[in-house]
């Protein structure tokens, strides 16, 4: 019952955004700094559109009383040495924590709640046998193959499903959920 928003098109059009400015910055005149100035407040206010698009688009099909479980994606740093550098900007452009808000206030005038987890492994953790291996993940296809059980699946989708255990911890009297990685041989 995962719902995922297929991010693409953002993504294409930041990367327009991207290039129009780098355009109008190597050209360095006056009436390009002023069209850099509109061209940032418009993609601003798209970026925020999106969000209340997306934001309203969960609240109204999951109604009232739904617990959200975002990750804390606070001091989580993103590997961008990892990603092209024409791609960088893309990678960490997107405004979570404005998502966020929009999501939480929301959610509280439909009677919902939204709860932050921690993000720790949630992307390397096995949901059906528990086991914690940075190696399971492929990021480029999107794949995770458990070592251990061979379950396989979207990589995101298994975090979907990490983050969705987490919540049903929260709702069960755990205040703080969260996995952790046990010895190094488990």
């Amino acid at each position: 019952k995962t719902l995922f928003f297929q991010g693409q098109e953002v993504l294409r059009k930041r990367s327009k955004f991207k290039r129009l400015r780098q355009q109008l910055q190597s050209r360095g005149t006056k009436s390009a700094k002023r069209r850099l100035k509109k061209i940032g407040q418009r993609e601003n206010r798209w970026m925020t559109d999106i969000n209340h698009q997306l934001s309203k688009t969960l609240v109204n099909r999951y109604g009232a009383d739904t617990l959200f479980v975002l990750e804390n994606l606070a001091n989580v740093r993103f590997a961008t040495e990892k990603v092209t550098k024409t791609q960088r900007y893309e990678q960490v452009s997107w405004a979570f924590y404005q998502l966020a808000q929009f999501l939480t206030y929301k959610a509280h005038l439909v009677g919902s709640e939204v709860v932050q987890v921690s993000a720790k492994y949630t992307s390397q953790r096995c949901p059906k046998c528990g086991r914690i291996y940075k190696n399971n993940r492929n990021h480029q296809q999107h794949l995770y193959v458990c070592d251990r059980c061979g379950y396989q699946s979207n990589d995101d989708r298994i975090g979907a499903m990490n983050i969705q255990l987490l919540g049903t911890q929260y709702v069960s009297g755990n205040e703080r959920p969260s996995f952790n990685k046990l010895t190094a041989g488990e």
